[in-house]
């Protein structure tokens, strides 16, 4: 949304959201769209230190740094109102969806090389595309549907799992989930009357802090389910009796 200070990243050239550009600095221009992805940064940090310390296999690892640089590329996009930087967070949001597809979905593929092999070209292939042509309505699609193939995978793993603190993750994710993307369909269905209100509800920055959540939730729900499968006999425990985080008991053997 147009107003406030000169811009020193020069006019914009990408999706603009419903929050004022350039009202607290001339280097940011959506301050609250930008600072509202250091939530996801430091609980994708908090996740990966839980995965290295406690030598969770290198796909949660992984998971746990491109959530970090999700959130990176989101913050660089939002402070900028750049065509390029928003390339740079929708590339990196199609490459997430993509290793969540492989971590619900290897444990039971046959023919283990083929999918990552599979999925590495498909992200590559996906970055140039995206890269060479503008497609803003095509991107969300894509995205949606990368996500709705991993709804019935998340959906099994759910039923097939016992333990009621980590049924409680699922149902954390799903709410997460459902709030946040009422926040970004409010900010960007009813810009227009929210401009005239004397307070913005900041939606798509609540849908950033939302999500920031929502992976946290996924990835330690799926560090339970993982460890089930491993026998690594685990337990959701909580920091300072409300954070939850995944405790594992090897075998002595591994």
């Amino acid at each position: 949304m147009e107003d406030g200070l000169s811009s020193f990243w020069g006019p914009v050239t990408s999706t603009d959201w419903c929050e004022k550009n350039y009202v607290y600095s001339s280097y940011i221009a959506e301050f609250f769209n930008t600072i509202s992805n250091v939530p996801g940064i430091l609980l994708a940090l908090i996740g990966l230190v839980n995965a290295l310390r406690q030598r969770f296999e290198k796909r949660f690892s992984v998971l746990h740094i491109s959530n970090m640089i999700l959130a990176i590329g989101s913050m660089i996009y939002h402070s900028t109102l750049q065509h390029v930087q928003q390339q740079g967070d929708e590339t990196p949001m199609v490459w997430e969806m993509l290793l969540y597809f492989y971590i619900l979905y290897s444990p039971d593929w046959h023919y283990r090389s083929t999918m990552p092999t599979f999925l590495f070209f498909y992200g590559a292939l996906y970055a140039v595309v995206h890269a060479l042509f503008r497609f803003g309505f095509g991107f969300k699609v894509h995205y949606v549907i990368l996500c709705l193939l991993c709804i019935p995978r998340m959906y099994k793993y759910y039923i097939y799992t016992k333990d009621v603190s980590a049924k409680r993750l699922a149902k954390l994710y799903v709410a997460t989930l459902l709030l946040g993307s009422m926040c970004w369909l409010s900010d960007r269905v009813f810009c227009k009357e929210i401009s005239h209100w004397h307070f913005n509800p900041q939606g798509h920055a609540l849908w950033h802090i939302l999500m920031g959540f929502n992976s946290y939730f996924a990835n330690t729900f799926l560090m339970f389910c993982r460890a089930q499968q491993r026998e690594w006999n685990p337990k959701v425990v909580y920091f300072l009796g409300v954070f939850p985080y995944v405790k594992i008991q090897k075998p002595k053997s591994q």
